[in-house]
């Protein structure tokens, strides 16, 4: 019995998000690349490989540095992040919303809700091993080839 509503309370929270997506939330991640995405996410914030917040990445992103840029779509006011996807479209950057920011915040590592954050494959210091830092290529090269495939699907 329990676990009917547990399913039905599940159920909501999937169509609140769903709701609370703002209208330029494109291109979207499905259930699966979700959770490619945040794994992603959660391993390049335990190896220091991850810019967090909308100043953070802004910054990055006109500094020059290359990585994938994942945004949150239920942003409100959607004001603060209109800006990110065309800076990344001028860098060549790949992006992609997906539909919580605090899921992405979950991911990062973060207990306050998170905008967006910028994925790299090196660290802003120091070095990672060998093991690590292909670990993180792989997931890396995995998530941007299919955010570009559903870029070019656009479009």
């Amino acid at each position: 019995m329990g676990s009917d509503s547990e399913v039905e309370k599940s159920g909501q929270k999937e169509k609140k998000k769903v709701l609370s997506l703002a209208p330029i939330a494109k291109p979207l991640a499905g259930k699966k690349l979700n959770k490619r995405i945040f794994k992603l996410v959660r391993r390049a914030a335990e190896k220091k490989c991850l810019k967090r917040g909308v100043k953070e990445v802004v910054k990055s992103i006109r500094r020059g540095q290359k990585g994938v840029c994942i945004i949150a779509g239920n942003i409100s006011p959607i004001d603060v992040i209109t800006h990110v996807p065309i800076l990344c479209e001028d860098a060549e950057i790949p992006y992609i919303y997906v539909s919580s920011k605090e899921d992405l915040a979950n991911a990062g590592a973060t207990k306050r809700p998170t905008c967006c954050v910028l994925v790299q494959t090196k660290p802003a210091k120091g070095e990672l091993s060998q093991e690590d830092q292909e670990k993180l290529k792989t997931d890396y090269d995995q998530v941007v080839s299919e955010v570009g495939e559903m870029a070019s699907s656009m479009f």
